[in-house]
């Protein structure tokens, strides 16, 4: 699931709620799920355990995940 996806599934007082734990705004999540700003590591990994792995560091980070967190493992275990 993309994030633009996830956000789209979450019902609107639950979005403000996911923004305000990840210390950004609906807004910014949204364009980072556009493509449209960057998303910050830290941003990458509140996404992924609010989310409860529905979006992940790797989807957010295709090219670079590895080296932000070599601890990852490179096959996903699903």
């Amino acid at each position: 699931m993309t994030l633009i996806e996830y956000l789209n599934s979450l019902p609107a007082e639950k979005r403000s709620e996911l923004a305000a734990r990840c210390g950004t705004s609906f807004d910014y999540l949204r364009q980072i799920g556009y493509g449209n700003r960057p998303c910050s590591p830290l941003i990458a990994v509140c996404l992924e355990r609010e989310s409860g792995g529905a979006v992940t560091r790797k989807m957010l980070f295709p090219d670079d995940w590895a080296k932000l967190w070599p601890e990852l493992p490179a096959k996903d275990d699903g």
